[in-house]
């Protein structure tokens, strides 16, 4: 028998081949079915199957810039979802100076004197001036910082020098939510390059950051985006 024909052999089914294909493409689509179910769990964090609630915002030109007429395209997309004990929060910004290092912090208010702050961490930009953070944590109406007592022993001192040295201890205060987000040039040098002030504040590290870029202040001092989630 002639086996590299392409023929039936005498006495088989006519249909055998077709059987034969038949089962060959279903097995090959069961295969790529479960690949691409596999790559889109592997893009997935652990604990994705469980969404919960979660809210869209827009930070917009903080009060400091849009007063100097700088970075007049600045401005960031939030998407804030809650996992059950903690949030995940992911920030997009766009029309910000190009490669470029911002410094990110939860606020009690989006502009001056700004209130009780906690630093998240940095963006820094692509050469078109977009950057993405991400960033885990307690980002929801339960977002709160206390201190109870003053601690008998002093807080560390890592940064002695002026204009904003650290505390050495801590102050007392009952609980106070910080529902809002800013977003501050990481050097006062970078924000003079991109025609905003140059003056220094303590929002980076060191202390030694450069003025707000972006806020929520374009929501009420006491109703920021974060009081809007509840997990």
């Amino acid at each position: 028998m002639d086996l590299t024909r392409n023929e039936t052999p005498p006495g088989a089914p006519t249909n055998l081949r077709r059987w034969v294909l038949l089962v060959l493409l279903l097995t090959s689509t069961l295969l790529v079915g479960a690949l691409n179910g596999r790559v889109s769990a592997d893009d997935h964090d652990e604990g994705d199957d469980e969404n919960g609630p979660e809210i869209t915002f827009d930070m917009v030109r903080s009060a400091d810039v849009t007063k100097a007429g700088c970075l007049p395209q600045a401005r960031a997309r939030v998407n804030v979802e809650s996992t059950g004990p903690v949030e995940k929060m992911r920030v997009k910004v766009k029309g910000l100076p190009p490669n470029t290092e911002f410094d990110f912090f939860v606020i009690q208010i989006p502009d001056k004197p700004f209130g009780l702050s906690w630093y998240q961490g940095d963006i820094e930009t692509d050469e078109d001036g977009e950057g993405k953070g991400r960033f885990i944590g307690r980002f929801s109406i339960e977002t709160f910082i206390v201190a109870p007592g003053m601690t008998p022993s002093p807080a560390p001192v890592v940064h002695n020098q002026p204009p904003f040295p650290d505390a050495s201890m801590n102050p007392t205060t009952a609980p106070v939510h910080t529902f809002h987000l800013g977003l501050w040039f990481n050097s006062p040098a970078d924000a003079m390059a991109a025609g905003c002030p140059g003056t220094v504040t303590p929002f980076n590290g060191d202390h030694t950051a450069g003025i707000q870029a972006l806020s929520t202040r374009n929501f009420a001092d006491d109703q920021g985006p974060l009081r809007m989630l509840v997990p």
